[in-house]
C-alpha cells in the first residue's frame, strides 16, 4: 500500500506568516507552485496560501501586494495528511474539502505537499477522472 510519504514532494517550503505576499508570490514563482504552506515563527503550519489569494482576495480588492501579510490568509486550520496515510485516505480527504493540495504531517513537522497530480501518477485512469471530478465541483 502506498502512502503519502511514498508520492509527496518532499522538504515543502513555507512562506512565513510575516512575509509578504509580494515574496509568496516570488516564491511561487520560483518554485512552479500554486500554493505555500504558510508557517509560523515556531516553523508549524498556520495555514495555506494560494495564487488565487493572492490574484481575487488581495490584488483585486486593491490591497497592496508589498504590504501585506501572508499571514492574513490560511486562518482556517489547514487540512492535512498523515505521512503515513494511505493514498485512498488522500482522496477521500481531497474530495471531502475539494482542495487539490495537501500539507503531509509527520507528528507536528511539515514534511511534504501531495497534490492532485502526485496521487494521479499513482492510480488508475478512472479514479483520477473521479478524482478530478469530484475536487473541481
Amino acid at each position: 500500500m502506498l502512502t503519502a510519504r511514498d508520492i509527496m514532494t518532499p522538504s515543502a517550503q513555507c512562506i512565513r506568516e510575516n512575509d509578504s505576499l509580494k515574496q509568496a508570490a516570488q516564491m511561487m514563482r520560483d518554485l512552479d507552485v500554486g500554493a505555500l504552506p504558510i508557517c509560523g515563527e515556531d516553523n508549524r503550519l498556520k495555514g495555506m496560501l494560494t495564487d488565487r489569494d493572492i490574484a481575487v482576495l488581495a490584488v483585486a480588492e486593491g490591497r497592496n501586494p508589498e504590504t501585506v501579510n501572508a499571514g492574513e490568509f490560511g486562518k482556517e486550520k489547514p487540512v492535512t495528511i498523515g505521512a503515513d496515510d494511505s493514498i485512498d485516505n488522500a482522496i477521500a480527504t481531497m474530495k471531502e474539502y475539494k482542495v487539490r493540495r495537501l500539507p503531509v504531517i509527520d507528528g507536528k513537522d511539515l514534511v511534504g505537499m501531495v497534490a492532485q497530480a502526485d496521487i494521479a501518477r499513482h492510480i488508475s485512469d478512472d479514479k483520477v477522472g473521479d478524482l478530478v471530478e469530484l475536487i473541481s465541483n
